[in-house]
């Protein structure tokens, strides 16, 4: 008999312990868990967009060490800059592209930079037109495409017979290069 008690005794504060346990112990943990959970997420989502904004602010500071001249004496802001003159004939080049002409014009100042445009005549087809835009735009450099003419003539079609030849167009493109001009501080 005593047997048994100390056996219920037992049961009964096995229970006991296990009921406490789960309700006061273990209770609250599965939320905690949840909330936890939660927090990581955000923070993972905060830590994503750290490392993309620190990936653009690369290419922020890559832009203005390009584009920044310290006056427009600088050599950036000169005519017909010969690093920007090898950089397009390369990119020509690699793009298959045939380079007929390229005349640099007189550099214009307007506001806060300096504008250097570039008379360029090429020949390519379409796809080589849309990959070379595509570098531009790419490109470290600041670049506007000011105007594009495709020679694409009536007459044209009469004096090529060969496909090949006709997929070919003639293109007079006018670009600019811009050159930021640091500011005097008003500190």
């Amino acid at each position: 008999m005593k047997r048994a008690q100390y056996l219920l005794i037992i049961i009964f504060l096995a229970a006991a312990g296990f009921y406490y346990g789960l309700n006061f112990v273990y209770a609250s943990k599965p939320g905690d868990i949840r909330y936890l959970n939660r927090e990581i997420d955000e923070l993972n989502e905060k830590l994503i967009t750290a490392q993309i904004l620190a990936n653009k602010l690369d290419r922020v500071y890559t832009l203005f060490e390009e584009n920044l001249a310290l006056s427009a004496k600088d050599s950036l802001a000169e005519d017909a800059s010969m690093p920007f003159l090898n950089s397009i004939t390369e990119k020509l080049d690699q793009l298959g592209i045939t380079l007929l002409n390229i005349r640099p014009r007189p550099s214009m100042a307007k506001g806060r930079y300096i504008s250097t445009p570039y008379e360029l005549e090429i020949q390519c087809n379409y796809n080589e037109l849309g990959a070379l835009m595509a570098e531009l735009e790419r490109s470290e450099r600041l670049i506007t495409v000011e105007e594009f003419l495709v020679k694409n003539d009536v007459a044209r079609l009469k004096t090529f017979r060969d496909a090949e030849q006709l997929l070919k167009q003639s293109i007079e493109m006018r670009i600019s290069t811009l050159t930021l001009i640091k500011g005097k501080s008003n500190g």
